[in-house]
C-alpha cells in the first residue's frame, strides 16, 4: 500500500484550561496556540464540505465516524506553523487542509511507471508507520528505516509492500539509492570558534542523504577523504548535520551538535532522531554518546573515546 507522507489539517471545539503551557500532543505549540490551529483547521475542512472533529490525539477525525472521510494528522502542521507569526496561520492551515483533502479525494497515488528512474530511497521513523507495513524492513539506524518512495509536485509517497511495485524489493532499494545520489544539496555552515558544522538541506530528502553519505561528503562538502570520520545527525526529514573530524575539537563539536539536533528534533516537521552518530571512514555508523546511569546525562561512546585517545596521541607527537 502506498503511504502518503505529506501531512495537512486542523481544528475543532477542543479547549484547554491553561493556555500558556506547552501542548502535550502538539509541540512546540502552547495550548492556546494549539487550540487556535485546531480551530483554523476544522473551519478550513468544513468549508470544503468535510466535517471533522478533534479528540485530543493530534489528528482530526470524521465528526460522524464515517469511513468515507479522511483522518488528518496535524502534528507536523503544528511544527510548521510554529515557525511563522500567527497572522500567517490561516493561510498556511487552509492550504495544508485543502492539499490533504484533495489528495484523499484523488485516491491513492499510482505506483511509478518507471521505477528505475522514479524511486528514491527515504528515511522515516519506524514508529510513524503502521507496524505491519514496516516489520520486515531492517533499521538503518535504531528506530529509522529506509523505504522506496516517489515525489510528485511535492507529494512524497512511500511504497512499503512489494506488491505495490513492479520490481523486486532488492531492485527497488537499489534504484532508490541510485536516484538518491543524484539529488542536489544546499549546504550552509555554522562556525563556532574552531568548530564547523555543515547543515545539509534543500529538499525533502536531506536527512535521507545519510544513506549516501560518501556522495554528500565528496560532492556537496568537497571532502575527498575524512581520515577520522564524521559526526552526523539526522534530527528531522529536511536536515542532515555533519562535522568532519580533524582533531580534538570533535568533543566540543559533539556538544554543539547534540544541542542543535535536539532543538531540530523538537521543533521541525518530520522528526527522526535527536542522536548524534560517529561515522567511520569506512561508513560504519556508531552512536557518539552513551547515557550515564542517572539517565539525564550522556558521555562520549566507547568508539568516540577511542578515537579521542588516538587524536590526543597524534597531537602530542607533533
Amino acid at each position: 500500500m502506498p503511504v502518503d507522507t505529506t501531512e495537512h489539517a486542523h481544528g475543532n471545539d477542543y479547549c484547554h484550561d491553561r493556555p500558556g503551557l506547552p501542548d502535550p500532543m502538539l509541540p512546540p505549540l502552547t495550548r492556546r496556540q494549539a487550540d487556535r490551529m485546531i480551530q483554523l483547521a476544522l473551519t478550513a475542512a468544513a468549508e470544503l464540505g468535510v466535517p471533522l472533529t478533534y479528540r485530543g490525539d493530534a489528528a482530526l477525525v470524521p465528526a460522524a465516524r464515517s469511513a468515507g472521510e479522511p483522518v488528518l494528522g496535524i502534528s507536523n502542521l503544528a511544527r510548521v506553523v510554529a515557525h511563522f507569526e500567527e497572522d500567517r496561520w490561516p493561510e498556511i492551515v487552509a492550504d495544508h487542509v485543502a492539499t490533504i483533502i484533495g489528495q484523499f479525494r484523488a485516491g491513492a497515488p499510482a505506483p511509478p511507471d518507471d521505477p528505475e528512474r522514479q524511486l528514491i530511497q527515504r528515511i522515516v521513523a519506524r514508529d510513524a508507520l503502521p507496524a505491519d507495513w514496516s516489520a520486515d524492513r531492517p533499521d538503518f539506524l535504531p528506530g529509522l528505516v529506509a523505504v522506496p518512495s516517489t515525489v510528485d509536485d511535492g507529494l512524497i509517497t512511500m511504497f512499503l509492500e512489494p506488491d505495490d511495485l513492479s520490481v523486486s524489493p532488492p531492485d527497488a532499494d537499489r534504484f532508490g539509492l541510485t536516484n538518491l545520489r543524484r539529488l542536489q544539496d544546499q549546504v550552509t555552515y555554522l562556525d563556532n570558534h574552531d568548530i564547523r558544522i555543515a547543515l545539509v538541506s534543500g529538499n525533502g530528502y536531506a536527512a535521507s542523504r545519510a544513506l549516501v553519505l560518501d556522495t554528500v561528503l565528496r560532492e556537496s562538502l568537497q571532502v575527498q577523504h575524512a581520515p577520522y570520520g564524521v559526526l552526523a545527525a539526522l534530527p528531522a526529514r529536511d536536515a542532515l548535520m555533519l562535522h568532519v573530524i580533524e582533531d580534538l575539537s570533535v568533543l566540543p563539536a559533539l556538544g554543539l551538535m547534540l544541542n542543535l539536533a535536539a532543538r531540530c528534533y523538537d521543533r521541525d516537521p518530520g522528526p527522526l532522531s535527536p542522536e548524534v552518530h560517529l561515522v567511520t571512514p569506512e561508513l560504519v555508523w556508531h552512536r557518539a554518546t552513551t547515557p550515564l546511569t542517572d539517565g539525564l546525562r550522556v558521555r562520549p561512546s566507547a568508539e568516540l573515546e577511542a578515537l579521542a585517545r588516538r587524536l590526543a596521541i597524534r597531537e602530542e607527537t607533533r
